[in-house]
């Protein structure tokens, strides 16, 4: 016998499936709901965390820190910066983010690029501290660990691409 979540119930759809097609999201499900008109309220169903949120949380949470300059590897920031400038496109939040995620806990890999003249180390523990904590609170998941590579560092007379465009047409 197969039971169904509310949401298969009333759609025939599997809940993990998106709607534009494509391989589905690979989701956690961090609470196990009962079932039951005799069960509270909140305690019937269940909550499911994709992976993506988990990325979009500690990337948010990462950029969050004086000192980080950008996020990812050198190719993905090309790509990155491509992206933006195409109207339409939009910034990639989880660049430079990878995630593993179980039944209760998250294991997470940042690459950062950092500014010139910051200690690595203090901004490494910073961002560790904001991720891991920005993370567990709005998700529910242990983090076990923030593992960090430092890519890149932005030297002051680096000049961005959008700054020499900009200068360009004044």
């Amino acid at each position: 016998m197969t039971t169904q979540t509310p949401q298969t119930a009333l759609t025939g759809k599997d809940a993990s499936t998106p709607r534009t097609g494509g391989a589905p999201a690979k989701t956690t499900a961090v609470s196990g709901g009962a079932t039951g008109a005799d069960q509270p309220a909140a305690d019937r169903g269940r909550t499911s965390i994709a992976d993506v949120v988990v990325v979009k949380v500690a990337g948010i949470a990462a950029r969050e820190i004086p000192g980080v300059h950008d996020m990812g590897g050198g190719l993905s920031r090309t790509v990155g910066a491509v992206r933006d400038r195409v109207p339409g496109g939009r910034s990639n939040i989880g660049r430079g983010v990878k995630v593993e995620v179980g039944e209760r806990q998250t294991a997470i890999d940042l690459d950062l690029v950092v500014e010139y003249g910051v200690a690595i180390t203090d901004v490494s523990r910073d961002v560790r501290e904001n991720v891991i904590s920005a993370v567990e609170r709005i998700t529910g998941l242990e983090v076990v660990e923030v593992n960090i590579t430092v890519n890149d560092v932005r030297l002051p007379e680096e000049e961005e691409p959008e700054t020499a465009a900009a200068a360009r047409v004044e």
